[in-house]
């Protein structure tokens, strides 16, 4: 296919997610480097071996898997036309999305109570990497939960329909993206940390 081929709108929209892929290649980069580091790092001697991810990691894990599942829905739901609907999944989502992050902090809180802080004389080499890894990824989340609230505002404002959801399949693919980025992550420090 032609890139130069279509109408301003579609050229426009090619453009677009394409920026998204660029960006979600640059954060799949970067968490690979902070990853690779975790593992580097693991051979120091003040490592910790035998620490087990929180509980509430787990749950904010289902939290955001499940959350993926409300968007596919609400996607559906737009392209038939169910304006009800699709708002009712996209508020879900976004519940589950805060849900996530509450969870997370809650988990930190945990990691807290073992006697582990980010930083200080109660800190670790491998507790301020899961900090970081974890924190970053929050913040994606928040940006997801940003790009939602936009999505949230323009389908109020009746900005979409069946044949023209741009905005809501960008912020739908990187909603997923921040998913699977955080079941990566999770596998990985519950498998590697």
């Amino acid at each position: 296919m032609d890139l130069t081929q279509g109408t301003l709108e579609e050229k426009q929209g090619r453009a677009k997610k394409m920026m998204l892929w660029f960006g979600i290649i640059s954060l799949v980069m970067s968490f690979a480097g902070w990853t690779s580091a975790f593992v580097v790092s693991s051979s120091r001697p003040d490592w910790l071996t035998d620490f087990k991810l929180p509980n509430a990691f787990i749950i904010s894990t289902v939290v955001i898997i499940i959350s993926s599942f409300t968007f596919i829905l609400a996607k559906r739901a737009m392209k038939a036309n169910n304006r009800k609907l699709t708002m009712v999944w996209l508020l879900t989502t976004l519940a589950l999305g805060i849900a996530f992050i509450v969870s997370q902090f809650a988990g930190f809180q945990q990691i807290i109570d073992l006697g582990y802080n980010f930083t200080g004389p109660t800190s670790n080499i491998t507790m301020s990497y899961i900090y970081l890894i974890a924190v970053v990824h929050i913040l994606h989340v928040v940006v997801g939960l940003i790009c939602l609230l936009v999505v949230i505002y323009n389908h109020f404002k009746q900005k979409y329909e069946p044949t023209k959801m741009l905005g809501l399949e960008l912020a739908a693919t990187f909603w997923h993206f921040i998913d699977i980025l955080w079941l990566y992550l999770f596998l990985f420090l519950y498998f590697i940390g």
